[in-house]
């Protein structure tokens, strides 16, 4: 003989009083429009990115002497350049290459006077955010004439003339080593 399975279930009578107080409960809410919930976005703070610089876009008036002696300097010369006035922790900070770079600038394949307009254009426009810094690319000369570093020689001359440049100095290895630069930038141009 078959025996029937108990039921492990209670009747509906049982639970009557729950659903009572459930009912009672919820009796003043109003139910939605609709069952879909946005999620509000946080828009995520970004670098700016990079740009890209030409010579088209390079018409600001050339400051910049080209008069004055330029000292020499070998490929492998480390740049640096921190006047007066630039504290120690700052200039530490920056040959260490602590900053974040906000753009930088290829000088590579250029000839000296393309060189100049493109980095007077590059540090006009830079962001205008004192303690900016950049990379400057310039090279280490092994392609130029009588494997000169030319524009790197250019480029340290030209940023030590500079009213937005605070200082500089010679890159980490990984961000160009001796063939690039760090340039710390005032927020603007100082007055002629």
């Amino acid at each position: 003989m078959m025996q029937k399975k108990q039921s492990n279930k209670a009747p509906f009578s049982e639970y009557e009083d729950d659903f009572q107080l459930f009912r009672e409960a919820v009796k003043d809410i109003k139910p939605l429009a609709h069952d879909k919930v946005i999620h509000p976005v946080k828009k995520i703070a970004q670098h700016p990115k990079k740009q890209h610089h030409t010579l088209e876009q390079a018409s600001i008036v050339d400051t910049l002497s080209d008069q004055a002696e330029v000292e020499s300097i070998n490929p492998l010369d480390k740049l640096s350049h921190c006047p007066s006035g630039i504290q120690k922790r700052v200039f530490k900070k920056l040959r260490r290459g602590q900053y974040i770079i906000i753009d930088e600038l290829d000088l590579h394949g250029l000839n000296v006077r393309q060189a100049k307009k493109l980095l007077l254009h590059f540090l006009e426009t830079a962001l205008q955010i004192e303690g900016s810094c950049v990379s400057i690319i310039h090279g280490k000369g092994h392609r130029s004439a009588n494997r000169e570093p030319i524009i790197k020689r250019q480029t340290n001359h030209w940023l030590k003339q500079h009213p937005r440049v605070l200082a500089f100095h010679s890159a980490q290895p990984k961000d160009g080593g001796t063939g690039a630069v760090y340039v710390l930038l005032r927020r603007t141009k100082l007055a002629e």
